[in-house]
C-alpha cells in the first residue's frame, strides 16, 4: 500500500478527528488513526468506543488497503515538516510504514487495520438538519451548565429536544440549569436524547464558520453528525433526563433590570473577597439601587459595591454563588439582562433584556443560603 499527499493537508485532516482518540492502556490501538484507502481516497478515523470521527482527503495512490497508523509520533512529525508532497509506504506483511518526505526518512511501525474497531453506523435512523451556527450556539451556550458528577450520568451531557415547533437544549448540573430554545430550527417529528460533553466539546472545535447545514441522523442508541468532509458518532447517553420544567418557578415578582458588563466586572470583582469554598455574594435590592457584598470571615475580607438597576418588586436580599453568575452573564448576550426572583430561597431566572423572535433563552442559578452578617 502506498500513497503521496501534501504535508499540510494530511495534517489538517488528523488534528480535525485527532480529539476523538483514546488513551487506553486497555486497547492500546485506540492510540493509533486508522488509515483505509480506497479510489484515491484516504479515509482517516479516530475513536474511543464511545465517539468516533473519520474524515477524507483525496491522494495519489493507485492501491487499496488499511493500517492503523501511531497517532501521537505522526502528528508530531508532520508538525515540523514544512510544506511538501510526502509518500507512505506500507508493508502489508510486517505493517511497518516509511515515511519518505523531502531528503528525510522515517520509519514505524503499525498495526493491522483488521484489529481496528469497527466504525459504528447509525442504523433505522431519523434525521435533522440545523445550521452549524445555530448548533455551535446552542453547544456554547449550554456546555459550561453541563454537570461532572458521574453519579449522575444524565446530567453529564446536554438533553436535546426535537420536536414540530422548534429545537430545546438543555444542561444543568443541579445547581445551574440552561434552557436553550430555536424557533428558526425544527423536526418532523418529536423526539429527545442525551448527547454527551466529549462529543460536544469535538463538535464544537470542528464545526465550521461558514454557515453551511449539519445533518445529524439519531436512532435510540446513537447520533451522527455530518458537515464538510467530517463525521462524528457518538454513543447517547442511555439515561432518563431529570423533569427540568418543574425546577423553573414559574411565579416570579421581583424583576432586576441591569446592565450586563457593569454586573459582570462588579461580581469579577466582589468575589474576589468572597468565601473561597462558596464563592457567596449578596443581593441587596432597595428601590433602583443594588448593594452587591462579599466576606471572608477566616480572613477578615469583605468587599461591597453598588450599581444602578431598575427595579420592580418587594426589596430583598438573596444570596447567590458568584461564579455561577460570571458563567451565566460570560454566555449571555445583549447589552442588559434580567433577573427574575420570587422569595430569597427560591431559583433566580436570568434573561437577555431584548428577547430574540428566533432565540429563547432562560438560565437558572440556586440561591445560597445568606450568612448573618449585616
Amino acid at each position: 500500500m502506498r500513497f503521496i499527499v501534501s504535508t499540510s493537508t494530511l495534517l489538517k485532516h488528523l488534528q480535525a478527528v485527532s480529539g476523538a482518540l483514546s488513551n487506553s492502556a486497555v486497547l492500546p490501538i485506540l492510540e493509533n488513526f486508522l488509515f483505509e484507502i480506497k479510489d484515491a481516497h484516504l479515509t482517516i478515523s479516530a475513536t474511543d468506543l464511545q465517539t468516533s470521527m473519520t474524515t477524507s482527503v483525496a491522494v495519489e495512490s493507485k492501491e487499496g488497503g488499511k493500517i492503523a497508523v501511531p497517532s501521537k509520533i505522526l502528528l508530531d512529525t508532520l508538525k515540523t515538516l514544512p510544506e511538501q508532497p510526502i509518500a507512505f509506504s506500507v508493508d502489508d506483511k510486517t505493517f511497518a510504514i516509511e515515511i519518505s518526505a523531502g531528503d528525510g526518512k522515517y520509519r514505524l511501525s503499525g498495526e493491522n487495520g483488521e484489529d481496528f474497531p469497527k466504525i459504528p453506523v447509525v442504523d433505522n435512523a431519523s434525521s435533522v438538519n440545523l445550521p452549524a451556527a445555530v448548533l455551535a450556539e446552542a453547544i456554547n451556550k449550554t456546555i459550561f451548565a453541563v454537570s461532572n458528577d458521574e453519579l449522575r450520568p444524565a446530567m453529564t451531557g446536554v438533553f436535546c429536544q426535537l420536536s414540530p415547533q422548534n429545537v430545546t437544549f438543555v444542561a444543568t448540573d443541579a445547581h445551574k440549569l440552561v434552557r436553550y430554545r430555536r424557533n428558526d430550527a425544527k423536526a418532523d417529528t418529536a423526539t429527545s436524547f442525551i448527547l454527551p460533553k466529549k462529543a460536544l466539546n469535538l463538535l464544537k472545535s470542528s464545526l465550521p464558520s461558514d454557515d453551511i447545514n449539519v445533518s445529524i441522523e439519531y436512532n435510540t442508541t446513537s447520533a451522527f453528525f455530518k458537515f464538510a468532509n467530517i463525521n462524528l458518532i457518538c454513543r447517547l447517553i442511555d439515561e432518563r433526563y431529570p423533569d427540568y420544567e418543574a425546577v423553573i418557578p414559574q411565579n416570579n415578582p421581583n424583576k432586576l433590570t441591569l446592565d450586563r458588563s457593569l454586573f459582570l466586572n462588579c461580581l469579577k470583582r466582589v468575589v474576589i473577597f468572597a468565601n473561597k469554598t462558596t464563592h457567596q455574594v449578596r443581593l441587596k435590592i432597595t428601590g433602583s439601587e443594588l448593594n452587591i457584598s462579599s466576606e471572608d470571615i477566616d480572613f477578615a475580607n469583605e468587599a461591597h459595591e453598588r450599581i444602578g438597576c431598575q427595579f420592580d418588586g418587594e426589596d430583598m436580599e438573596i444570596g447567590f454563588n458568584a461564579k455561577f453568575l460570571i458563567e451565566m452573564l460570560n454566555n449571555l448576550s445583549g447589552e442588559e439582562i434580567t433577573i427574575e426572583m420570587s422569595t430569597p430561597n427560591r431559583a433566580g431566572l436570568l434573561f437577555p433584556s431584548l428577547k430574540d423572535e428566533n432565540e429563547d433563552i432562560l438560565m437558572l442559578v440556586m440561591p445560597v443560603m445568606l450568612n448573618n452578617y449585616a
